[in-house]
């Protein structure tokens, strides 16, 4: 069976030697000094390897199964549930005005990783109820976030979002779900939607679906969607549970993995809504809910690598296979470990960088929100928006990447799913895909957020850099390693835009074409970034006298390979988008 450890110590590393969290004048943050998160950190990675991760396997094996319209989910997943609420963790970061314990989202989202590390399918439960709590909290009228939210908050009730339907995914102006006004100022609501994670189950007392959906008589295309509030059970004015509303699970979709999510066909036949801000603004709510996840898929991305790369190290360091072409270092056993051969330590070192990088890159990520939400600062919210694609669609790109290089670690047996590697990459495999899927993340950076408020948040994100790059030019063992690669990449970076600007605009095509290869190219600097910054704080903390220097040592060993076996993938990104779009659209359709 596979294992599972919270990376507890790296998680501080990160909020306190990288973030400085407590020192930090955002609301809140305050309180947020090494012994309460580190209390936080250690319960959460108790809950994760104790309750969580021992039904990751019965959840993939089990699925969720529909009896009669009923939804039940995994053997033991209701039980971990109601632990997961009766301990607080569904409401870390909520409003206390609704029952929340009003913690940072950089917090919670330090939380949240084991979580999913350990049981991403059973995670994503309260997860998507987040999602909804902040859609009904951001865009919700008064009424409406006192009689949803409190229960939302504590996952007595759970939530989801329903944008896809059968005929539309991304295109969502294409939706035929509709919308018809009741007297009341409810309305009836009427269509189907797909692949609704969540969408039907048997732990909460009431499900809050988000449906989008079209007024009858509205403008035409997402112009004309709006966004509805639409019950399980409608709920009564003193907060009871009502009669039951006319949404039901049409059936479970069976899945290459999350097998312990429910995701449903979802049929609304008729059903009650409740109209949440403006009528056809539906996508402005919805994106609040949106944006949020795609930080959580992001996570999620690196989560399972995570998972995968403690299971292959341990691996690596049992399996006897072959001789160290420098000598035995077994000499009494018939052969040395995995471990000992550069191809599996350039494996292990690809997966390790990435994960350590990818969770730097999150948390800040994560600071940035609090710094935008609790700031009210408008340079933050401009950067974070400007990241996200890049969290998302480069992080699940590489997850997978790295569940699968993992997987690769144990030869045969990982594609046995005795050893239980190939949950991993499957469950992996959805987070490039949902939430928006990976190349519409990639269009989105290139064609919206580059030169969003006229380009103010690229150039911001590029000066940081060079001022990080300044400051710490005196630092020689700083600058060999870590400053001179991150300042190319940066290069390459901005020649990259620098061919968008002078090729985009009379084709377009020329931009678009290289939007994939731009998002990960931004993705190998944010996090050549992380690393430089890790470095320099692993650095002043050995020469601080830190007590745990292996640790610090390890850091910086780790950062040095990223830079100079990863961070260099820029100059190919770089040179395939200077090849512009003659040779992506040379083909006729037909010739495919």
């Amino acid at each position: 069976m596979p294992i599972y450890n919270a990376p507890t110590k790296d998680l501080q590393f990160v909020l306190h030697d990288l973030l400085k969290v407590s020192e930090q004048d955002i609301a809140g943050y305050d309180d947020l000094d090494r012994d309460f998160t580190g209390a936080v950190l250690e319960e959460a990675g108790k809950v994760a390897t104790e309750v969580l991760h021992p039904l990751n396997v019965v959840g993939d094996k089990e699925g969720c199964v529909m009896e009669n319209g009923v939804v039940r989910t995994p053997t033991g997943f209701k039980a971990a549930f109601a632990q997961m609420k009766q301990g607080g963790w569904t409401a870390m970061d909520c409003d206390p005005e609704y029952g929340g314990q009003g913690l940072p989202y950089v917090m919670n989202t330090a939380a949240q990783e084991p979580f999913v590390s350990a049981n991403m399918a059973f995670n994503m439960y309260q997860g998507l109820t987040h999602g909804a709590y902040s859609a009904i909290h951001a865009h919700g009228s008064d009424e409406q976030k006192q009689k949803y939210l409190p229960k939302m908050v504590t996952c007595e009730w759970t939530g989801t979002m329903n944008l896809t339907e059968p005929h539309c995914g991304t295109d969502l102006g294409l939706m035929r779900t509709k919308a018809v006004p009741n007297d009341d100022g409810s309305y009836k609501i009427s269509g189907q939607k797909i692949f609704i994670s969540a969408g039907e189950h048997d732990m909460a007392d009431n499900i809050i679906h988000l449906v989008l959906a079209k007024i009858q008589g509205g403008p035409e295309g997402i112009k004309g969607v709006s966004l509805f509030i639409v019950p399980k059970f409608l709920v009564n004015d003193d907060g009871s549970l009502g009669a039951r509303n006319g949404v039901t699970c049409g059936k479970i979709e069976e899945k290459m993995g999350i097998h312990g999510n429910a995701t449903c066909v979802m049929n609304y036949d008729q059903a009650t809504g409740f109209l949440i801000g403006q009528a056809h603004k539906g996508m402005r709510a919805m994106f609040t809910m949106m944006n949020e996840a795609r930080i959580g898929v992001g996570l999620q991305g690196y989560a399972q690598a995570e998972s995968a790369y403690q299971n292959a190290v341990a691996y690596a360091k049992d399996r006897l296979q072959g001789r160290a072409v420098t000598g035995a270092e077994n000499p009494d056993g018939p052969a040395d470990p995995l471990i000992v051969h550069p191809d599996i330590r350039r494996n292990l070192m690809d997966q390790k960088s990435f994960v350590e990088g990818a969770r730097a890159f999150t948390l800040w990520g994560a600071y940035l929100i609090d710094r935008a939400h609790r700031n009210d600062d408008k340079d933050a919210e401009g950067l974070i928006s400007l990241l996200t694609p890049v969290i998302k669609g480069f992080q699940t790109d590489k997850g997978f990447e790295y569940a699968t290089a993992a997987q690769q670690v144990y030869g045969g047996h990982g594609y046995i799913e005795e050893w239980g590697m190939s949950q991993y990459a499957r469950d992996a495999r959805i987070a490039m895909i949902y939430e928006g899927a990976n190349g519409i993340q990639a269009l989105d950076l290139v064609g919206r957020k580059l030169t969003q408020d006229g380009g103010k948040h690229v150039m911001a994100f590029f000066e940081m850099i060079k001022t990080f790059i300044k400051k710490n030019d005196g630092n020689e063992a700083l600058k060999t390693g870590f400053l001179d690669p991150l300042k190319a990449a940066s290069k390459d970076l901005q020649s990259a835009g620098m061919y968008f600007m002078q090729n985009g605009m009379k084709n377009p095509n020329n931009a678009l074409s290289g939007s994939y290869d731009f998002m990960h190219m931004m993705g190998h600097v944010c996090l050549g970034l992380m690393w430089a910054r890790m470095a320099k704080a692993a650095m002043d903390a050995l020469e601080g006298g830190a007590s745990d220097t292996d640790f610090y040592k390890t850091k910086i060993a780790t950062g040095r390979y990223y830079m100079a076996r990863q961070l260099p993938a820029t100059s190919m990104h770089l040179a395939r988008i200077n090849t512009g779009a003659d040779t992506v659209m040379a083909l006729e359709a037909a010739n495919f």
